[in-house]
């Protein structure tokens, strides 16, 4: 598997799981998030648009830590934050996310921790046979 190739598959790996993750916690089809209802996410009394300006901004790290220190394991509405934040963060270039001390493999490694940590570890057992 070569480096692009790579890349392609960490991006399937995370679209799947946010598609079979949604459409679990919430009973419906996945298709996107409607920015009326991305605005109702919160934690720790950031929005989740401004943590995706954080991104923006090149604050990666820090916004990571602001949802992981704060999120509640056992709540949907923090579980799909972090989730969308995972995928708006997967779809930056691998430039932007090495100049920002950051990687795809990490985006990975965020999506798979908060999946298992909220209880649907068996999810990213099926999505990778995929």
């Amino acid at each position: 598997m070569n480096f692009e190739d790579e890349k392609d598959y960490i991006m399937r790996m995370i679209k799947e799981m946010v598609r079979v993750l949604f459409s679990l916690m919430f009973g419906k089809n996945y298709t996107s998030v409607e920015q009326e209802v991305r605005n109702r996410y919160e934690v720790s009394g950031k929005k989740l648009d401004e943590l995706l300006e954080m991104i923006d901004n090149g604050e990666i790290n820090e916004a990571e830590n602001i949802i992981l220190t704060s999120i509640d394991y056992g709540n949907k509405e923090d579980i799909a934050l972090a989730v969308l934040f995972y995928q708006y963060l997967s779809e930056k270039d691998e430039e932007f996310l090495r100049k920002n001390d950051y990687s795809k493999e990490e985006v990975l490694d965020g999506m798979n921790c908060i999946i298992k940590r909220s209880g649907w570890s068996d999810l990213v057992s099926v999505i990778e046979q995929i």
